[in-house]
């Protein structure tokens, strides 16, 4: 999506970018606590770039992907968790593990919590049946 070289953009023009209507925008407001444009007179909305491209990738989890508001909110919260774990380099399993010895999460409970998302990303990928 091309952005035009504006600061600023109002709920109709990111309506006609992301080609969702008003509406839906202000609802994904109150679901997604990252989407908060800055409000001026009036109450009109005014949303920076970083908001487009938000609500781009909200409509992209939700009508693309298939997500729940639940699910698209975990997804924007848990970036890491959406990646394949057998994708995941040593680099980024060293900073998982780093977290979970931060959390205080046992060896113990940390290799069975990756053992139970290997097997969520199997069913769901389809490897195993349920």
């Amino acid at each position: 999506m091309e952005l035009p070289d504006k600061k600023y953009f109002s709920i109709g023009e990111v309506a006609s970018l992301c080609n969702v209507k008003p509406h839906v925008l202000r609802y994904w407001e109150t679901e997604f606590p990252q989407l908060s444009p800055g409000k001026r007179k009036g109450n009109r909305r005014y949303y920076q770039a970083n908001d487009v491209l938000l609500v781009s990738k909200i409509k992209f989890l939700l009508y693309e992907k298939g997500f729940t508001i639940y699910g698209a909110k975990l997804s924007l919260k848990e970036k890491p968790i959406t990646r394949d774990v057998d994708t995941l380099n040593s680099k980024n399993t060293k900073g998982v593990t780093d977290k979970a010895h931060t959390a205080r999460i046992s060896t113990g409970d940390y290799e069975n919590l990756k053992k139970e998302i290997r097997l969520v990303i199997d069913v769901l990928d389809g490897k195993i049946e349920t």
